[in-house]
C-alpha cells in the first residue's frame, strides 16, 4: 500500500492559492484570505487534518516562508515533531531549521515517488503551488482538501496545470459551505 499525498490548501474561485496570508508573499491581492469574514466552523477541515498528517511535504519557497514561523506557532504545534521532506534542488542541509523535527530533502519527482512506496500515513503538501503542479503532472497527488474563497484574483500561482493533458476524474469525498462564502471541497483522485 502507497502513502497517501494530499494537496491542501486555501484557493480563490478562479484556482489561484498565491499569498492567502499576505501581500509579503508576492501577490498584489496577497492576504485575500484574512479578508473574508472568519468563521470557525470554515477552518474545521484544518483541524480535521491534524489527526491525519502523518508527515508535511513542502517545496522551496513555502518551506523558507513557513521554517521561520510555524515550530514556534501553536496553531501548527501539532506539526512540530512530524517528519518533514522538502523538495528542492537548490537547498541545503545548512539552510534547514533545529527544532522543528526530522527535515529531509528530496531532490525530485522521482525521490517524491519512491517516498510515496515506503511505510506510513498520509503526507500533506501546504502551500508549495509549483510543486504540487509537478507531483500532479506525475500522477502523485492522491486528494485535494480545499478550502475554495469568494474571491476571485485573476492571477497568480495555481496547482492546476494549463498544459494541455489527458482527462483527470476527481471523486468528491466530503464538502461544506459556509456562511462566509467559504466552500469546503475534498477530491479523491481516481484511477
Amino acid at each position: 500500500m502507497t502513502r497517501e499525498l494530499v494537496y491542501t490548501g486555501f484557493m480563490s474561485l478562479d484556482g489561484v492559492v498565491d499569498s492567502p496570508g499576505g501581500k509579503t508573499e508576492g501577490h498584489r491581492s496577497g492576504g485575500w484570505v484574512m479578508e473574508t469574514e472568519f468563521v470557525p466552523e470554515a477552518y474545521s477541515l484544518k483541524a480535521d487534518e491534524l489527526a491525519d498528517t502523518t508527515a508535511l511535504m513542502f517545496g522551496r519557497r513555502s518551506y523558507e516562508a513557513f521554517a521561520p514561523i510555524w515550530p514556534r506557532s501553536e496553531d501548527h504545534a501539532a506539526y512540530k515533531d512530524l517528519p518533514k521532506y522538502v523538495v528542492s534542488t537548490t537547498i541545503d542541509d545548512g539552510d534547514l531549521v533545529d527544532n522543528w523535527g526530522p527535515i529531509t530533502i528530496l531532490r525530485s519527482v522521482e525521490d517524491v515517488a519512491a517516498l510515496k512506496q515506503e511505510e506510513g500515513g498520509a503526507i500533506f503538501i501546504h502551500g508549495s503551488a509549483e510543486l504540487a503542479r509537478r507531483l500532479a503532472e506525475a500522477d502523485l497527488i492522491d486528494r485535494y482538501n480545499l478550502l475554495v474563497f469568494p474571491v476571485l484574483l485573476g492571477a497568480g500561482k495555481s496547482i492546476f496545470s494549463r498544459e494541455d493533458r489527458d482527462k483527470l476524474n476527481l471523486k468528491l469525498r466530503d464538502s461544506a459551505t459556509y456562511s462566509n462564502g467559504v466552500a469546503k471541497l475534498v477530491y479523491d483522485v481516481v484511477r
